[in-house]
């Protein structure tokens, strides 16, 4: 767009006009890029419409994310380039256009909402860009989420270019470790930079000397005369090579040298991670309330999180045990599971926990029962001051890093590592605000049942004080060139008569990093791979798919030999498993053609908490009577055991059938991944992760 030149559009003013008009005439106060699009070719088809092809309002269109419409005015979101955005209004009587603030847009969006308020004038407003303004930023798109590559090679660069200061900030960083106060990598004999290239000459040579496989342990006492302590490896051969390293460093730094020393450098001991809604236990909780692949991702990280830090611990010589605690909420009514224990020792772990703290009033009496997600937030300060004093009880020191998972965890996170000054790391899995649609808008009409002001207000604040964020992927982070990905949509939005944000989050900020999660290949495999599968497993679940009346069950199919469509997921709205039985009802093609298998919730509906839950257990037994499915669909009862679940992926394999996941939003989708691995063809979601 030429914002200098808005005369412009006067040779097309009869042309635009109309279009505007058209705009007008849907009546709605805020139109999506779809709907812009749609209206926009329908008119360019038309004779009139014709002379807008290849001018700058075509480009703008193209390029706009969303308007807001109240006549005659017409404001609009331009989305450049991901990250990069232009607001522009017009005046649709006089067809004339001017670049406008992002705080004019934010306004004029409010105004649609809340009408004309006495104090529009006084409403809050953040912006948090000029906080960013001297740590280092990406420029190009396709780095984003690169975080630790990009801080890599500007580090290096800064080292090469100011050796003199760069080389301090490494010594001084290598003076720092230790381990329950005992010293590592250097110590007092070693005061300067000078000093440590002189005591790494000195030990380079001894070690050429030594046998590659001699322990460390061997040879200790002569590498501390020269200044050096444990943490440069487990024998002379890796301790050589660490220390050549560094040397090269020192004299020629460069981008992945450094990543190879510092990833070798012993940092993390003692972790705790954040989960506190939902039930959080080893059995018997998947599909309870705000309880489902969180649980399976979480308890999985720990494992391999544990492997990988007692690697590191051997290979770099240490004797030094590692210890991880997932923090989440102790629920005293906590019906078949163990969620009303204390703690509880993780299985397949050697030094790993869930430690379980209760929430408490406002006098200070412990909340026994479930509360939804949504809700949890008036509890999670005093939560996670309790949990404070039962995490460095347990470690006997505080954490050396903190991980957060979704918002609520995010947020008792960054109250932790403020208080305890520790590392932050954030995982979102999911961002509400991209979920519904309009919802920082209309947050007030959502407010009883999502509390969207906590939600949104917990994100921004966790999302700007993480040190680092692990994202499943690009797309959740930035989207792509035509749609928004969850974190941008916190670049600038408004929650009228609460604040507006200018400056939220910004995508080319290097703390984001994209680390995919994925399935167990041991349980989860290729149908084809006969040896491998659970035979007593596969022949429970074709009398549960196929059998007769079951109390787990709904529906008889009629014909065993039709290829089956499956979906397995929990049975909120977002999930969408009612709109997947929607369709293939109104499908006789379909249900001529493929019987459809669901896993998801109870058959009845009084054993769930969630009133959400109930709701759609109730539609979906209202979907089966309407479209009279059941000898077209067996509705079985949540699978929650990975070796059933991963057989009845390759159990639909075998039927010739496919996997659908039919979510209105899914921030990854396990799933989507899962019946890949299983060599089931897969249909998904393009909202979200599976994009």
């Amino acid at each position: 767009m030429n914002s200098n030149n808005p005369g412009c559009f006067k040779q097309h003013r009869t042309q635009l006009h109309a279009l505007f008009q058209r705009f007008n005439a849907l009546n709605k106060p805020f139109l999506l890029r779809s709907e812009l699009q749609t209206v926009f070719n329908q008119f360019c088809e038309t004779e009139e419409g014709q002379h807008l092809i290849g001018r700058d309002f075509e480009n703008l269109i193209r390029h706009c994310h969303e308007a807001a419409i109240h006549d005659p005015w017409f404001f609009v979101a331009s989305r450049l380039r991901i990250g990069e955005w232009q607001f522009w209004s017009y005046q649709m009587d006089e067809v004339y256009c001017q670049e406008v603030d992002v705080t004019d847009y934010l306004k004029f969006k409010e105004k649609l909402v809340n009408g004309d308020s006495p104090d529009d004038n006084w409403v809050l407003e953040v912006n948090l860009q000029p906080f960013n303004r001297k740590f280092p930023r990406m420029k190009e798109s396709r780095s984003i989420g690169q975080g630790v590559e990009f801080l890599n090679r500007h580090l290096s660069t800064r080292i090469f270019k100011d050796l003199g200061a760069g080389h301090t900030k490494l010594f001084d960083f290598l003076k720092v470790h230790q381990v329950n106060d005992r010293q590592l990598m250097i110590n007092n004999q070693i005061q300067n930079i000078e000093e440590l290239q002189s005591a790494l000459r000195k030990a380079h040579k001894f070690l050429e000397d030594q046998i590659p496989d001699t322990e460390w342990a061997v040879f200790c006492n002569e590498m501390q005369r020269f200044g050096f302590e444990p943490g440069w490896g487990k024998n002379a051969e890796i301790a050589l090579e660490s220390i050549r390293i560094l040397q090269d460093i020192l004299e020629a730094p460069e981008p992945g040298m450094l990543q190879a020393f510092l990833s070798r450098i012993p940092m993390i001991f003692n972790l705790v991670i954040v989960s506190p809604h939902g039930y959080f236990g080893q059995a018997g909780v998947l599909g309870l309330p705000d309880t489902g692949g969180q649980v399976v991702y979480i308890l999985d990280q720990v494992r391999s999180l544990e492997q990988e830090l007692e690697y590191q611990m051997h290979e770099y010589g240490l004797d030094v045990v590692p210890r991880i605690i997932v923090l989440t909420r102790l629920l005293p009514d906590a019906g078949n599971t163990t969620c009303n224990q204390k703690s509880e020792t993780i299985v397949g772990t050697q030094n790993a926990k869930i430690l379980r703290v209760p929430f408490r009033n406002a006098g200070g009496k412990i909340i026994r029962r479930w509360i939804s997600r949504f809700k949890i937030y008036p509890y999670l300060e005093q939560f996670s001051r309790e949990a404070e004093k039962d995490i460095t009880a347990e470690f006997g020191r505080k954490p050396d890093l903190i991980i957060g998972n979704y918002t609520d965890g995010n947020l008792v996170a960054y109250l932790l590592s403020q208080r305890l000054k520790v590392t932050q790391c954030n995982i979102a899995h999911a961002l509400e605000k991209t979920k519904y649609l309009y919802s920082d808008l209309y947050w007030q009409k959502l407010e009883s049942i999502h509390h969207f002001s906590c939600q949104f207000t917990a994100d921004l604040i966790a999302m700007n004080t993480a040190d680092f964020i692990i994202t499943s992927t690009y797309h959740e982070i930035a989207g792509d060139e035509e749609n928004i990905g969850q974190y941008e949509s916190y670049r600038n939005y408004t929650m009228p008569g609460l604040y507006r944000v200018k400056n939220g989050i910004d995508v080319y900020d290097p703390k984001f990093n994209i680390v995919s999660p994925g399935p167990s290949q041991e349980v989860f495999f290729p149908f084809y791979e006969k040896n491998k599968r659970y035979k007593d497993v596969r022949d429970n679940i074709e009398e549960m798919v196929f059998g007769g009346p079951m109390e787990i069950a709904r529906g008889e199919l009629r014909d065993p030999s039709k290829p089956l469509i499956m979906s397995l997921a929990r049975l909120d709205i977002i999930k969408n498993i009612t709109g997947l039985v929607e369709w293939y009802g109104k499908s006789p093609e379909l249900r001529k053609k493929a019987n459809l298998l669901i896993s998801a919730g109870f058959i009845d509906a009084s054993k769930s908490a969630s009133q959400e839950e109930r709701e759609q257990i109730a539609r979906l037994h209202w979907l089966m009577d309407e479209y009279n499915l059941d000898e077209n669909m067996r509705w079985i009862e949540m699978q929650t055991k990975k070796t059933v679940v991963s057989e009845i992926y390759r159990f639909t394999a075998d039927t010739r059938g496919a996997f659908v996941q039919p979510a209105l939003f899914e921030a990854f989708g396990l799933t989507v991944v899962e019946s890949m691995v299983s060599g089931l063809p897969t249909f998904a979601t393009c909202y979200g992760g599976p994009r």
